[in-house]
């Protein structure tokens, strides 16, 4: 109810006699329940209350609320806000806009047009994005990847895959590629490549096209991990040191990464049934949809504890880590790299790479500097292929130097 949540009663009064009216109080209701607070909610009923009046002494009713924002709009662009004299004003618009959100979402009015996704102007894609996650177990983060290339070679090459030629599958991936560097490059093939596949299997086009499709020349394990070393990781931990629910759940989200190693959709990822309190462990869903199963460290363990209990907000869904700002939801791959840039920029840190994965090269560099055997650590890291765990063989710079060879007729150091 709207006196639950607003205590002027000129404001109420307002709002209860303007054009809004009937669906004021399931809009601050709907404003709570969504996270907002009372300091946040209070101003934008008032803001709010500024556009229903001009709503009322314009001539909009209920049935023309689009259409008023979109008067009221071009009003205030033209004639301005005056100043000290109530009227609305671009914060009556932000809330107004966020009202007529609410009732789109109660079906009120339909949902503004918008041009179609790329799903509804190419079902083969939509075809595709089902058949790589059922039969080759894809990711949702990297069927979006693999979508945005594919897209643009349907709108490139057109929807008809029997017409595709080796010849101009090699220019589209020649020419997408020219703007990147290497490493995107090489996922454009990759992406492409997956297309082929499945339009060979589903008998679209004949088998062996995606082998037309040229590799980008590349040195593999010519790069050393970029990590950052022990006390500087414990440096960006204690800089989640903060007890309201930001800082719970900050510190919760960098021990995950820092200690288990784990990648940042496989974080964002993370549901309540996948701990399991009374073994002390943890289950992951990484790459291919695996599950697997890894030891719940104590400081990490007690840290989910504080958050869980003291930090997260009481918003119904299953994921564990909430954003901590209103509209309240589950966070994602990108809200976790932000968490982690956040906290190496409090820690005062210059890292090497800004983002979750530096947290996951630099436990495998110090788990190595200690005595782990590369299968140790790529078993840790969940790796499929020895050849990716490799690329930690080299940090070991003082081992290095000893067994390197002086270059030749040159007289060693």
């Amino acid at each position: 109810m709207l006196d639950d949540h607003l205590q002027s009663p000129v404001t109420r009064r307002r709002l209860r006699q303007g054009p809004a009216a009937v669906h004021i109080d399931g809009f601050a209701d709907w404003l709570h329940f969504h996270g907002y607070k009372p300091a946040t909610i209070r101003p934008r009923l008032g803001s709010l209350a500024a556009w229903t009046d001009w709503l009322l002494n314009a001539g909009f009713t209920v049935d023309r609320l689009p259409a008023g924002l979109d008067a009221c709009r071009r009003a205030l662009a033209r004639d301005g806000r005056v100043p000290h004299a109530r009227g609305p004003s671009e914060a009556s618009l932000v809330a107004a806009s966020l009202f007529l959100r609410y009732l789109r979402e109660k079906g009120v009015f339909p949902m503004p047009a918008s041009d179609p996704s790329p799903l509804d102007r190419w079902p083969l894609l939509r075809e595709f994005r089902s058949w790589m996650f059922q039969q080759r177990g894809a990711r949702e983060a990297t069927l979006d990847l693999y979508q945005n290339v594919v897209a643009d070679l349907l709108a490139t090459l057109g929807d008809a895959p029997q017409i595709y030629t080796a010849a101009a599958l090699r220019d589209f991936v020649l020419q997408r590629g020219k703007a990147h560097g290497i490493w995107r490059a090489k996922s454009i093939t990759t992406s492409i490549r997956a297309f082929l596949r499945f339009l060979a299997a589903t008998g679209r086009c004949p088998d062996g096209l995606d082998q037309a499709i040229p590799n980008f020349a590349s040195r593999r394990l010519t790069s050393v991990p970029r990590y950052l070393e022990p006390p500087e990781v414990q440096r960006v931990i204690d800089a989640c040191g903060a007890n309201d629910a930001q800082g719970l759940r900050d510190r919760a989200v960098i021990l995950l990464l820092a200690r288990l190693g784990l990648r940042a959709g496989e974080v964002a990822g993370l549901s309540a049934t996948d701990i399991d309190w009374k073994n002390g462990r943890i289950a992951v869903c990484g790459k291919g949809r695996r599950r697997e199963w890894l030891p719940l460290p104590q400081d990490l363990g007690d840290a989910m504890l504080r958050y869980l209990q003291g930090g997260r907000p009481a918003l119904p869904v299953d994921r564990v880590f909430i954003k901590v700002n209103a509209p309240y939801g589950p966070l994602t791959r990108a809200s976790v790299t932000h968490i982690a840039r956040s906290a190496l920029r409090r820690a005062g840190i210059k890292a090497p790479i800004n983002g979750a994965h530096l947290f996951r090269h630099s436990m495998a560099t110090a788990m190595l500097r200690q005595g782990a055997s590369l299968a140790g650590v790529g078993a840790v890291l969940r790796h499929r292929s020895p050849s990716t765990t490799a690329q930690y063989a080299k940090v070991d710079f003082g081992l290095l130097a000893e067994i390197a060879q002086p270059w030749p007729e040159i007289s060693p150091c």
